[in-house]
């Protein structure tokens, strides 16, 4: 459990120090993929049961859609104008629609099924498939997308009179 140097390397893991040598088995289970992983096949269920909630009960209930303080007091679409109605047509299985109302859903989507797939895939060993690793530049893609949406819709908005 030395390195090279002849140093013992420690890690911090659930209140306990643990040996940066460790088996196979042991780091795939401290990798963040392995975390994310696990926590995609709690937060499914969820969405799921959800997406059912929201669908069949709380949205007939919902008085007129509430509008937004960027539109309100501005007059321009928020970043996040759009994320609610993209949700509800996802919800319905219009995907397209969604993403016109706001990509970063289907972004987000996307991702979410290509990571849970593909680990899912190579944790049934099929050959030449690798679990999706989490890399940084997802996140910066989502701030990308994001940006793109509002300055994209009020252009739209002010250069053409187009209402989303």
């Amino acid at each position: 459990m030395s390195s090279a140097s002849g140093r013992t390397h420690l890690i911090l893991f659930g209140g306990r120090w643990l040996p940066i040598d460790m088996d196979e088995k042991e780091k795939e289970l401290l990798s963040t993929e392995e975390y994310l992983y696990r926590t995609g096949l709690v937060v499914l269920p969820v969405l799921i049961i959800g997406a059912w909630l929201i669908t069949n009960w709380v949205v007939p209930r919902l008085p007129a859609a509430a509008e937004c303080m960027f539109w309100k007091f501005w007059g321009v679409y928020c970043p996040g104008c759009g994320g609610t109605r993209a949700v509800l047509a996802l919800l319905r299985g219009d995907f397209l629609l969604a993403a016109w109302y706001h990509p970063l859903v289907m972004y987000v989507v996307l991702m979410y099924a290509w990571f849970m797939l593909s680990h899912t895939l190579e944790k049934l060993h099929v050959p030449l498939i690798k679990g999706m690793k989490f890399e940084v530049w997802i996140m910066y893609g989502m701030v990308v997308v994001l940006i793109l949406n509002c300055i994209l819709k009020n252009a739209l908005k002010f250069g053409f009179g187009i209402l989303m």
